[in-house]
């Protein structure tokens, strides 16, 4: 059975850059987006530490000026996640030292969108004659996603 997260990421996929996804990588984006989001989310709980707060605010997550740009992109596909599943997915992490404030943990959906934007778009750019997915194309989107995050 197909879960939810499973058909929003094809659903994005195909939004964003009109790629279709074969079922057996979506489980694999899906993990990479996971540990993109609790690998930024790490980043943010450093900078709280340097700020010698013991709460993750919005302003410690790494979000650069292309990301914010692709938020906005990501906003108008007018696509939703849902936060329970990415905070249950978060769990299988070790835990962040510190408690995310609420607008941050509020906006885990938006991020997360936003990650799956931006694969889906590297992805695109490897064949954009192409609307199916190969494997060596969306390998050299997730080798980019870990060199940018």
């Amino acid at each position: 059975m197909k879960t939810e997260g499973a058909y929003k990421i094809e659903l994005l996929f195909k939004k964003a850059a009109g790629l279709r996804l074969a079922k057996n990588k979506v489980q694999e984006i899906e993990e990479k987006i996971d540990r993109k989001l609790y690998d930024m989310l790490t980043v943010a709980e450093a900078n709280a530490g340097y700020n010698n707060r013991d709460v993750i605010w919005l302003s410690d997550m790494p979000l650069t000026k292309a990301m914010r740009e692709s938020m906005q992109k990501f906003a108008e596909l007018e696509e939703a996640l849902e936060l329970q599943p990415i905070l249950d997915r978060l769990a299988i992490h070790p835990p962040i030292k510190y408690e995310m404030e609420a607008e941050l943990e509020k906006r885990l959906p938006e991020i997360v969108g936003t990650l799956i934007y931006v694969l889906a778009k590297i992805t695109k750019a490897f064949s954009p004659d192409d609307n199916a997915v190969a494997e060596d194309e969306l390998k050299k989107a997730m080798r980019i996603l870990d060199l940018m995050i």
